[in-house]
């Protein structure tokens, strides 16, 4: 049997709104559309595993709120084990404000509330869930302690480790030496390596002991960096509605392809439909495929003749 996949990382409630262009500072513009929709980082990669078919267990926390029984109810009904979310009483759940525009771009502002307050400690008393797990897959959303902690233990019990280092933020070099599969877009790389150009950043990566690197270009495709190659795979042609989640949709993506013994190539060629297929959507979990969605969004690539 496979084995599963351990996600630590946030949840959140995303509050989106349409509009015509963003607002300058000081400005008050006029949307359209409001929805709210279930988020958050960890969330969304969880979600987007399970929808894949991967074995998923998740630790985070959310508050004792409306919100969070909704962010649980719907993780829950995605296949995701909850059982080591705790509630917080003392902090509300998460929310990000997100603004979309008419190109499908997005700005997003995170409040993280009950995220702010996964400790160490909770990872380690969740460590249950790294029993006979083969991969984790955690973010920046998350206390970086608390995320160091999951990566022990992720060594103890030997899983791999694959970090979406989203927010971007900085980090040690040594923080990232305990990590398999780094999975950064162009912002996220420049600012863990402080250079914009994508190719001198890998070269920083590199000099960090980083051995595998896959740099998500947006319209460009995504970069496979290992220890002996380059590999760009072109972006899918499509409809874009929003763009919201879908680096997400990427990484769970991706994780369920390592889970089931793919190579990084074509398990980054599994993700990057995964990508493609969430932006022709709106929504943050709402835009998260199906494995039966990205079997026929792939037979519908191969059919027109492309990778």
């Amino acid at each position: 049997m496979t084995k599963h996949i351990v996600v630590v990382g946030s949840l959140n409630m995303d509050l989106v709104v349409r509009t015509a262009r963003y607002p300058l500072p000081g400005e008050t513009i006029i949307g359209s559309d409001f929805n709210t929709f279930p988020g958050g980082k960890g969330s969304n990669q969880a979600v987007a595993a399970a929808r894949l078919g991967g074995r998923v267990k998740m630790i985070g926390r959310v508050g004792a709120d409306v919100y969070g029984d909704t962010l649980l109810q719907t993780v829950t009904r995605s296949g995701v084990d909850t059982s080591f979310i705790r509630r917080d009483a003392q902090a509300a759940t998460g929310i990000a404000l997100i603004t979309v525009d008419t190109s499908g771009q997005n700005t997003i502002v995170v409040a993280q509330g009950a995220n702010a307050r996964l400790t160490p400690e909770d990872v380690s008393a969740a460590e249950e869930a790294f029993n006979g797990a083969s991969v984790l897959l955690i973010q920046l959303e998350s206390p970086l302690p608390s995320v160091a902690r999951a990566i022990e233990l992720a060594r103890k019990h030997g899983a791999q480790v694959v970090l979406n280092p989203a927010p971007a933020q900085v980090v040690e070099a040594a923080f990232l030496s305990g990590v398999d599969y780094l999975i950064p877009n162009q912002n996220e790389l420049a600012s863990l390596t402080g250079i914009p150009s994508v190719p001198e950043a890998v070269s920083v990566l590199r000099s960090w002991g980083v051995q595998r690197a896959i740099v998500t270009l947006g319209g460009e495709g995504v970069l496979l960096v290992d220890a002996d190659q380059e590999v760009h795979l072109p972006a899918h042609r499509v409809q874009v509605v929003d763009t919201t989640a879908a680096g997400d949709a990427f990484v769970g993506a991706f994780t369920v392809a390592l889970n089931e013994g793919l190579p990084i190539r074509p398990a980054a060629a599994w993700a990057n439909a995964a990508g493609a297929l969430a932006v022709t959507r709106a929504g943050a979990q709402p835009s998260l495929p199906t494995r039966a969605e990205l079997d026929l969004f792939l037979r519908k690539i191969i059919n027109k003749g492309g990778e």
